[in-house]
């Protein structure tokens, strides 16, 4: 350096001498720095003070006290998910779907005076069992356990296996020629006269007596059937394997035919519960206006199907009257039918979503389902209106169903004829008798939304075929049926619900997680793991409710409102902004 300013001295050219002045001067101040080194700073020729050192720490201090505060100003919380359970619940299901253990148990009535072999009635147990490979791959049913009772004048004897509290004596062969409904209850007393929790146990009577009326079957409204007639043991059998398998088990289902356990959905909310919406509908007001007493008829008449359904959902009844509302689809008249006939074609087109103002309720909250059931009753010009079935016959019911969404009824009203006069909007009222009977074709329809038949035919059966009808609407057996199948389709839709929810937390790390969430689907956890205990159990109705609850805590979980809040921004993006 001292070199570079000396020859940067001897290049430095004279200074003009203007006045001697001036010269003394310039000679006698000494070179600046910058003349000397041009641009570079002069070097440092002591420490930095001790204000300096004091600055930068107070700087650096404040930086470390705030960076904790910057990261939880930025922190997104996260309750954890117990993924690991999601998962473990999944493969469960998947390796061993839900089942329902339950029970056969056959007792044969005859009317001679010998005493019942033992041996019998192990090697009929036996035969009974080899046909349980008929059961279809849709079941629910789990391990069948069978024993069988026999009953002469001379007392009764049971298989080893023997599971159903039969009172030896009570009901005789001779017992089955009374009256069904009388027998129905009276073998409902013999076997215990109680539905009772845990594994269900389903009896089938063969009352040997010829009561000259043939060979016939009658399933009654509880868990039991039974068979009246001259059969033998080959033939016993296969009709007991038949009723078990195809009713029992299947709800009459046949190959190829929808219903329960085909893949159809129930009519449920995802929330547990169920709106039954029952509408009055006056076409034309300016014909006749109709009203009814739904209030004091209609809800007594639907509290028992309620009541028989409420582990399935939570059932609330609504009703209404509206006025001016016409159908959309085109109706013809038939001179030969006596009246105007709508097709099954034109049933797509029959409900006025413009001018029927259904959804009305006010229980429908959440995810809540809300299903239709309306009495449509036509216009002076257009009654009566008949309901055409495929192969030309008028529909008994006049009545159709949508599924999914409810029934239809078209009603027409009493001297209801072609060129009937108009009463010129005289009210009048649906008599009590004709609300009853309207109501049973409701809960008919009610019976095909959740997969059942509205009613039963003999077909696959070689011999006539009675049911009795339970005035719930559904016997104790379809009710086991649909309380097995809907616990079934909540557990699989509660873990395909969780196992979304776990996927949609790990591919999004800016999301939030609230401690609710977590909370709702540990609950979701815990019940879905309840239903399975009890499914295990055969406790079919515990189950059903328990997968109800484990679905609707998984649904909430994952419709959370707090997931709406999403931001898909980068990192740095949030960074940038705390940052300004």
């Amino acid at each position: 350096a001292r070199k570079m300013a000396e020859i940067a001295g001897d290049e430095t050219p004279p200074l003009p001498s203007s006045s001697g002045a001036e010269e003394s001067s310039l000679l006698s101040s000494p070179p600046s720095p910058t003349a000397i080194s041009g641009d570079e700073p002069p070097p440092r020729t002591r420490k930095p003070g001790t204000k300096r050192l004091v600055l930068t720490a107070s700087v650096l201090l404040s930086f470390l006290v705030g960076l904790p505060l910057l990261l939880k100003s930025t922190e997104i919380h996260r309750s954890p998910l117990p993924s690991d359970a999601i998962a473990d619940l999944s493969r469960r299901l998947q390796s061993h779907p839900p089942s329902f253990p339950c029970g056969l148990h056959a007792v044969f009535l005859r009317s001679g005076p010998g005493s019942p072999v033992a041996s019998l009635a192990d090697q009929l147990e036996r035969a009974i069992s080899t046909q349980h490979h008929l059961l279809p791959a849709s079941s629910t049913a789990g391990n069948i356990s069978v024993s069988v009772t026999i009953q002469s004048g001379g007392g009764c004897t049971s298989s080893t296996a023997a599971a159903s509290p039969w009172r030896c004596g009570l009901l005789t062969a001779a017992d089955s020629v009374r009256d069904d409904e009388v027998f129905d209850e009276l073998l409902h007393s013999a076997l215990g006269g109680r539905d009772g929790d845990g594994m269900k146990v389903y009896t089938i009577v063969i009352a040997e007596d010829d009561d000259g009326k043939g060979t016939r079957v009658v399933i009654g409204k509880h868990r039991h059937a039974w068979v009246v007639g001259k059969v033998d043991e080959a033939e016993a059998l296969s009709l007991i394997g038949n009723v078990f398998i195809k009713y029992f088990m299947n709800g009459g289902i046949e190959e190829g035919e929808t219903g329960i356990g085909k893949g159809e959905f129930m009519p449920v909310g995802s929330d547990g519960n169920v709106v039954l919406s029952f509408s009055l509908l006056n076409a034309d007001p300016n014909d006749w206006v109709y009203d009814w007493e739904f209030k004091n008829i209609g809800e007594r008449i639907l509290t028992p199907v309620v009541e028989a359904l409420r582990p399935v959902a939570d059932i609330n009844i609504e009703s209404q009257v509206l006025y001016h509302t016409p159908k959309s689809s085109y109706s013809y008249s038939d001179d030969k039918l006596g009246g105007n006939v709508l097709s099954m074609g034109d049933i797509p087109f029959f409900v006025n979503s413009n001018e029927w103002h259904l959804d009305t309720s006010i229980s429908a909250t959440g995810r809540s389902k809300v299903l239709q059931f309306v009495v449509y009753i036509p216009s002076a010009r257009e009654c009566p209106l008949y309901l055409q079935l495929p192969d030309g016959e008028l529909s008994k019911t006049n009545a159709f169903i949508s599924p999914m969404w409810g029934g239809v009824v078209i009603w027409n009203p009493p001297g209801c004829s072609v060129g009937s006069k108009k009463a010129h909007g005289t009210r009048r009222q649906m008599s009590s008798q004709e609300l009853m009977e309207t109501l049973e074709i409701f809960i008919g329809q009610l019976r095909q939304l959740f997969g059942l038949k509205p009613n039963y035919h003999a077909q696959g059966m070689d011999v006539a075929t009675k049911f009795l009808v339970s005035e719930k609407g559904f016997a104790q057996w379809e009710l086991d049926l649909l309380y097995r199948h809907h616990a079934c389709s909540n557990l699989l839709s509660c873990v395909a619900t969780l196992e979304s929810l776990s996927s949609l937390v790990q591919s999004l790390p800016r999301m939030i997680v609230m401690d609710e969430i977590g909370r709702q689907v540990e609950l979701s956890l815990e019940a879905a793991s309840l239903a399975q205990r009890n499914a295990t159990l055969g406790i079919g109705d515990s189950s059903a409710v328990s997968a109800t609850r484990a679905r609707a805590l998984a649904e909430d979980a994952f419709f959370h409102p707090s997931i709406m809040s999403i931001s898909y921004a980068s990192v740095e993006h949030y960074f940038a902004i705390y940052m300004e």
